[in-house]
């Protein structure tokens, strides 16, 4: 079965959380994501709140930018989140936005090398593994976690750029996708993550995570390309969808037929109506998407 979840998009204030995960815990929705965008709302602490509001929704964060976090505070939080909601947290780390970055004085002039060091050592913190290394970013001196996840977790990877890509495949247990990604874009992903799967002897499953910028209503259209010429992609093909569920769902059905194992339902920045939204997911899509 295609997984299906919604985004609860930044743009949205923090005190609406609350009631949107909620919502989506009661309506079935398989997964509620979250972003880390800068200088919005923290992915860690949105995280815990929906985690604790909620009974059996998963929340994933996509993406920490590891430039802003020593691995340490990544691995103790990510631990953190794993043994208070065993199998509910859903944490993928990457670059950030390089302009983001540079903003905050974090932006490193190797961020290839800065994902492949975190990624090695927080896979392993989060194994139980007491670590020593020398990277040219991370640097660790006989750490360990006092409460590592009792059984084993997934750390995904946001990756676009085809080295990002063999990356992921190579070092983390899963991929996500930004909505930027048309179904041509996830089996050429999907390639490349191979591609690193096999050069580092990988034969674990390893999932692909791609949001699709959706919108529903009398105004969809109108919505989904506005958002898709601000972003300068509106000569994309089968980038986006706007319609009923029925459309939706046939989207959902191509990012799945390209290789995608989830897809999550990301609203556009001006949704009128995100309860309704998160309704329209679970209620009428959901049933639609074998």
């Amino acid at each position: 079965m295609t997984g299906l979840g919604a985004v609860f998009r930044p743009q949205l204030p923090p005190e609406r959380l609350r009631a949107l995960a909620q919502l989506a815990d009661e309506t079935g929705l398989e997964e509620l994501w979250l972003w880390e965008d800068c200088f919005r709302e923290g992915g860690i602490s949105t995280a815990a709140a929906a985690l604790a509001w909620t009974e059996r929704v998963r929340i994933g964060v996509g993406l920490l930018p590891v430039p802003l976090r020593n691995v340490a505070i990544t691995a103790m939080e990510a631990a953190t989140l794993h043994r208070m909601f065993p199998g509910r947290a859903v944490l993928g780390v990457g670059h950030g936005v390089q302009s983001w970055m540079g903003q905050v004085g974090a932006r490193a002039e190797s961020p290839l090398t800065l994902l492949r060091e975190h990624l090695v050592a927080l896979r392993a913190l989060l194994r139980g593994e007491r670590l020593t290394t020398d990277g040219r970013y991370v640097k660790l001196d006989d750490v360990a976690l006092d409460w590592p996840p009792d059984g084993a977790v997934e750390v995904l990877a946001g990756a676009t750029g085809p080295r990002t890509l063999r990356l992921s495949g190579e070092a983390a247990d899963g991929t996500v996708l930004t909505a930027s990604t048309a179904p041509d874009g996830v089996r050429r992903a999907r390639a490349l993550i191979d591609e690193g799967r096999k050069a580092a002897g990988r034969t674990d499953p390893h999932k692909v995570i791609v949001y699709l910028l959706t919108a529903t209503g009398p105004d969809a259209a109108a919505r989904l390309r506005a958002e898709l010429v601000e972003e300068g992609q509106e000569s994309v093909p089968d980038l986006g969808v706007a319609g009923d569920a029925g459309a939706v769902a046939k989207a959902v059905q191509r990012l799945a037929d390209a290789g995608a194992d989830t897809v999550i339902l990301q609203p556009t920045a001006d949704e009128p109506d995100p309860e309704g939204f998160l309704r329209f997911a679970a209620e009428e899509v959901r049933p639609l998407v074998p």
